[in-house]
Formats: C-alpha cells, sequence, structure tokens
C-alpha cells in the first residue's frame, strides 16, 4: 500500500468501473487542479450547490438531483416548486440565499488572497462546514483535502497506529489525526507526482467503493 503502483492501480479500478468522477471527471478535475479556470457567477454558484446537495447521498443521486436544480433554478422557482424536486428546506434554502447573492459570493470568494482566507470564507456561505468547505475548494482548483471520515480512516492505517480511530470525527477533525492524513498525502504526492487534490478524490472514490480492504 501507498506506492505509486499501489495508486494507479486504484486508479486504473476505477477508471474501468466508470467511476471516475466527482462532479467533473477525473481527468477534468486533474486538470483543474493544475489550472485553475476561474468561474462565473453562475457556474460558482452550481458548484455550491452541488456539494450541499452531496453531503449525505450518493454521488449519482447527487448529480441526478443537482441537473434538476440547475435546469429548474433560471426560471426563477418558489422555494415550494425546489421542495418539490428536493425535500430538504434547509438545503433548498442555502441554494436559493447562494443563487440570490452568487455574484457576491463569487467575487468575494476571489477577492481572498491566500488558500487559508478562501477556506475561511466558504466556510461561511450557506450549509458550508469546515469539512465541506474543503471538498468546494478542490472542486474550485484549489489543491486541498476534503479529510472527510473515509480518509481520516486511511491516514490511521498510514499512521500504523490504530489506535489512533478513536479520535477520528467527522464533524470535528482532530489535529493528530490532520497530521497523519497530510503525511499519508506528501508522501503519495512524492510517489505519483499528483497534487494531492487529485489523490484524495482517488482514494476517497476507492474507500467508497471498498476498494481497499481493512479501512
Amino acid at each position: 500500500m501507498f506506492s505509486a503502483a499501489w495508486f494507479l492501480d486504484l486508479e486504473k479500478q476505477l477508471r474501468n468501473m466508470g467511476l471516475d468522477s466527482d462532479d467533473k471527471s477525473f481527468d477534468e478535475i486533474k486538470q483543474n487542479l493544475s489550472n485553475p479556470k476561474k468561474l462565473s457567477s453562475d457556474e460558482f454558484a452550481s458548484a455550491v450547490f452541488y456539494v450541499i446537495l452531496a453531503g449525505g447521498f450518493s454521488q449519482k443521486t447527487a448529480k441526478r438531483i443537482h441537473k434538476i436544480i440547475i435546469d429548474k433554478i433560471y426560471e426563477n422557482p418558489s422555494i415550494d416548486d425546489l421542495l418539490k424536486i428536493f425535500n430538504n428546506k434547509n438545503k433548498i434554502n442555502a441554494i436559493v440565499k447562494i443563487w440570490n447573492n452568487r455574484q457576491k459570493f463569487c467575487d468575494d470568494f476571489y477577492k481572498c488572497k491566500s488558500l487559508d482566507e478562501k477556506l475561511l470564507y466558504l466556510q461561511k456561505l450557506p450549509h458550508i462546514g469546515k469539512i465541506t468547505a474543503n471538498h468546494l475548494a478542490r472542486n474550485l482548483g484549489e489543491n486541498v483535502v476534503k479529510y472527510d471520515i473515509w480518509i481520516q480512516r486511511l491516514g490511521v492505517v498510514y499512521s500504523g497506529n490504530r489506535a489512533l480511530a478513536q479520535k477520528i470525527d467527522n464533524g470535528n477533525l482532530d489535529a493528530e489525526i490532520k497530521k497523519c492524513c497530510d503525511k499519508m498525502f506528501e508522501h503519495l504526492e512524492q510517489e505519483t507526482g499528483l497534487p494531492r487534490g487529485y489523490i484524495d478524490v482517488v482514494l476517497w472514490k476507492s474507500l467508497q467503493n471498498h476498494l481497499i480492504p481493512g479501512v
């Protein structure tokens, strides 16, 4: 485990299974991390919508609902119209607020100078928390890791200290767990020459689909 050959085999398995995507394809994610595109306000809002919808749902479900909402949002729908598509009032209210203020949210994000500023800003958006802010930042082209519960578990395996598993918390990232994950990503970056944001999405998809045993 944790070699370039191991990682590339996981990537190949996912591609062969047709699972090589998050909100975009693996190739698009890799390209966007290498050469981030500045998004329009509509594109920015769409990226935020996807991350909001992806929380707690499969990628297939998130993509399906996301497309329906994006198609509908240009019709200036009511809250009730959107709730008929996706019956989660908190998420729909967040989506409407983001859409109505998309130009300001987009402009303010691109005014941020550093990665830390960008992450802190994204955490303040409606229905975006600390871990989902990293997911969103990665989808916007920032070379960051999501640190979700799957990645935390793998970081513990990499550390060789299984006792750390008791510190895993998907709502409050423990500093020691983060350190283990960061060391794992530093190692895999050196092994593969790939950006950690891309390594993250491949590992996450592999773990989600049980391609890495014992985690």
